[in-house]
């Protein structure tokens, strides 16, 4: 079974964008992967230098990550894709991935990136 973080826009979204994330974390979730929910952590109050520390962490137990919409507005989404992409771990969207999850996961188009912070 596959380990999936999930990664996505937070800040200033209202409540903190939970509610997509644990619809997204249920998903993934029901086609049988692990899922690594940083929503499911803290709190939308939490600092955000502390937030990311925490979370970086959780990625490394993770074996690909997997974004909401709007990530790429989001700098601590970037920052995560970003640690991802540079240790060679698998990113894909939500749709990607939920459209591949009944096949084969490693069928799913990654997402390619050359991100600068």
């Amino acid at each position: 079974m596959k380990c999936i973080y999930l990664s996505g826009p937070m800040t200033g979204l209202p409540h903190g964008n939970r509610p997509a994330f644990l619809e997204a974390a249920q998903s993934l979730r029901a086609r049988g992967f692990r899922v690594i929910n940083p929503a499911e952590y803290g709190s939308p109050e939490d600092d955000w230098y502390a937030a990311m520390r925490r979370d970086i962490r959780m990625l490394m137990d993770a074996d690909a990550v997997v974004t909401l919409p709007g990530w790429e507005r989001s700098r601590g989404a970037r920052l995560e894709v970003y640690v991802a992409c540079q240790l060679n771990m698998p990113v894909y969207t939500l749709t990607a991935c939920l459209r591949a999850a009944e096949e084969d996961l490693a069928k799913a188009p990654a997402i390619q990136l050359s991100l600068e912070l």
